[in-house]
């Protein structure tokens, strides 16, 4: 019991947090080739709520939310199995002229009595980034247009809706920043229980040709994840919407 749910947590915190991040980006490459819709929208808060599986066999839940206050907008995600395992990721951040500048960004997670936890501090000013991971602090040197694994979707997003997609972004962890890409293979059509849409394929390419990262990406809801999924070989999971709803943004 105890070596499963520490393999769940492990891909529940893989996927939801590092490779739906990955998702994102994603989403930007695939969307740059993509002809844009009529209605490009301005990034606007929502909610989100996924059906999230393990080898094939729903487990858990997980959601994510983006809200804002003024020029302040903190962009949330989340992810429960059952009572055994959990985790949670907080990106804020400001957004002027289709431009996010990161400012934090925090992750924990637990496994029945086992926690760990991260956190990432953005210093424009001083051109530093500080990151701590459990009791384990470092810092490295701060680039512009840096991004953290959540908020790095969104400014993807915003790109390809200006035309003005990048071949790289830069996204911070707990040691450094690194360069993310990803490949578009065309168009699909999924069924969810939110709805059918139509989206745009998108592959994460890893180094080892056994693990495979999908994302199914809907224009009609400003290019959301619909579906996502992940093979590493030996095991797979992945998320499937269940929900969405804007949300009205606070004064």
């Amino acid at each position: 019991m105890n070596d499963c749910s520490l393999m769940i947590i492990q891909r529940i915190y893989s996927v939801m947090t590092k490779k739906l991040l990955k998702v994102v980006s994603i989403t930007s490459a695939a969307l740059f080739s993509f002809s844009m819709s009529s209605h490009a929208l301005a990034m606007a808060p929502f909610q989100a709520s996924y059906q999230f599986s393990y080898n094939n066999k729903n487990l858990g839940s997980a959601t994510r939310t983006l809200s804002q206050q003024g020029n302040n907008w903190t962009y949330q995600f989340s992810a429960k199995a059952g009572g055994i395992a959990s985790a949670s990721e907080t990106s804020q951040f400001s957004f002027v002229d289709n431009k996010i500048t990161s400012q934090k960004f925090s992750r924990s997670s637990k496994i029945l009595i086992h926690s760990n936890t991260m956190s990432i501090n953005f210093n424009p000013n001083t051109k530093v980034v500080n990151t701590k991971k459990d009791d384990t602090a470092r810092s490295f040197p701060w680039q512009a247009g840096a991004l953290d694994e959540l908020n790095a979707e969104l400014q993807i997003r915003e790109d390809l809706k200006s035309n003005s997609l990048r071949t790289k972004y830069l996204i911070a962890d707990a040691k450094a920043l690194d360069e993310r890409r990803f490949v578009k293979q065309g168009t699909e059509t999924i069924k969810t229980n939110y709805g059918t849409f139509s989206t745009i394929k998108v592959v994460m390419q890893h180094d080892k040709p056994e693990r495979n990262t999908v994302f199914w990406l809907a224009p009609k809801l400003d290019y959301l994840p619909v579906k996502m999924a992940h093979n590493d070989g030996k095991s797979s999971y992945g998320l499937l919407l269940t929900g969405y709803s804007e949300v009205v943004p606070l004064v």
